[in-house]
């Protein structure tokens, strides 16, 4: 009686992408609006040292890899992207939020020293 497969599908948002003109579509654009980019998403089918650019170019961004080149044409009526970027928006968070068992890259935060182990001092009797 019940579908297996989920009601809601991140796909259902995309059209709102294209009204609110929310989307950067290639490494260009997405460079040049770092200061408004909330997301990068890139395609399984980008090659390997494209890829590994976005993972260095944004390491200060999740980059969520998901999706085909033929699924952004589909999608956001781009062909040929392989990389597309959602500005900030409560949108750009709601399809982050849906995309993000995708991302492909761990958030850069200042690490912090790791706690010391206790001294054997306190411990020797």
């Amino acid at each position: 009686m019940t579908d297996p497969t989920p009601a809601h599908s991140v796909e259902r948002l995309f059209p709102f992408v294209l009204k609110t003109r929310a989307l950067l579509v290639g490494r260009d654009a997405l460079r040049a609006n770092k200061g408004k980019l909330h997301f990068v998403l890139i395609t399984t089918d980008i090659a390997e040292a494209s890829r590994e650019e976005v993972l260095k170019d944004f390491t200060h961004y999740p980059v969520v890899q998901h999706f085909t080149a033929a699924d952004f044409e589909k999608y956001f009526a781009v062909k040929g992207a392989k990389a597309v970027g959602f500005t900030k928006s409560g949108l750009a968070q709601s399809i982050y939020a849906e995309l993000k068992p995708y991302r492909i890259n761990q958030p850069m935060h200042p690490s912090k020293p790791p706690e010391s182990p206790p001294s054997s001092e306190s411990e020797s009797h």
